[in-house]
């Protein structure tokens, strides 16, 4: 039994989703243009304004994994945007395109047997790439999660769901 193979394995499981919570694709399959912009019942932003969150925060954590040149962001206003911000088909693609992009990345980087999981990261302050990758994952499926209710209660969701 190769013990590293199967953690790089549940680890890449755990990223992609679709044990105990929805993929992303799942979650944003068949959204409709029109709604968006729109905020939630009783909530303070809109379906893009948290897709785009959850691909900004993927691509934060990929970037201090990756380069040694990385700088800490500033919370909030790095990783959300702006309230007035609103999504055209083309930003709701592009944030959809990114975060796949952001994934494909962090997902090489598990299947890379020459990348030490346990290794700490030397530009951090004892991150390993190991809990970074947790980290990506345990992020994405609680927004997921979110985004799902939110679909809910706005009741975007088609027919067959």
């Amino acid at each position: 039994m190769n013990k590293d193979k199967i953690l790089r394995e549940q680890l890449l499981s755990l990223l992609k989703g679709g044990n105990a919570h929805m993929t992303f694709d799942q979650a944003v399959e068949d959204f409709p243009l029109n709604k968006v912009n729109d905020i939630f019942p009783n909530g303070t932003y809109t379906p893009w304004h948290l897709i785009e969150h959850i691909r900004r925060t993927q691509n934060d954590i990929l970037e201090f994994v990756v380069s040694p040149e990385y700088k800490d962001k500033h919370w909030p206003e790095d990783y959300w945007p702006k309230d007035s911000e609103k999504a055209s088909q083309k930003e709701w693609d592009e944030t959809i395109r990114l975060f796949h992009k952001d994934q494909k990345e962090l997902e090489k980087i598990i299947l890379d047997e020459k990348t030490d999981l346990f290794k700490k990261i030397p530009w951090g302050d004892g991150q390993t790439i190991l809990r970074e990758i947790q980290l990506a994952a345990d992020h994405n499926a609680y927004h997921i999660g979110e985004f799902a209710i939110m679909r809910q209660v706005m009741g975007t969701w088609g027919k067959n769901h």
